[in-house]
């Protein structure tokens, strides 16, 4: 057990000295958790990111991510469908295979070592799938 003064941690609650038991599991977390924020602290200055516009951190990564309207989500669910449906209307492998490549992240060199293939042959297979897409698009 260590003793730490919440005095420390929380200076706006606590005025006075105030002595408190912690384990150590306790104190990890406090100590990763200030680990953290100084590393965010860091970023911060090294990126000049402290010179906002209203005198907050954060807002310039705020006017990058807008909010989606329902609308916005209605075409990305229905644009979503329709490329599923044309990865599923190309042959069975190289619908497999662009699945595989780019809805599940494998490596062309993992399909083809799954698939006991050459890896040129699915890359070939991938590409022609893609240009079957482009034309449907």
């Amino acid at each position: 057990m260590k003793k730490i003064n919440l005095r420390e941690l929380y200076p706006d609650v606590y005025t006075t000295d105030f002595f408190v038991d912690m384990t150590e599991e306790v104190m990890e977390t406090i100590r990763v958790a200030e680990r953290a924020e100084a590393a965010y602290e860091r970023k911060m200055y090294r990126y000049k990111a402290q010179y906002s516009l209203d005198c907050e951190n954060g807002i310039e990564n705020a006017v990058l991510l807008k909010p989606q309207t329902p609308e916005m989500l209605l075409e990305e669910k229905q644009l979503r469908e329709q490329l599923y449906a044309a990865v599923m209307a190309l042959p069975e492998k190289q619908a497999k295979r662009i699945y595989a490549r780019y809805y599940l992240g494998m490596r062309v060199s993992e399909i083809a070592a799954a698939e006991g293939v050459d890896p040129s042959r699915v890359r070939d297979s991938i590409r022609r799938g893609l240009k079957q897409l482009a034309k449907y698009f």
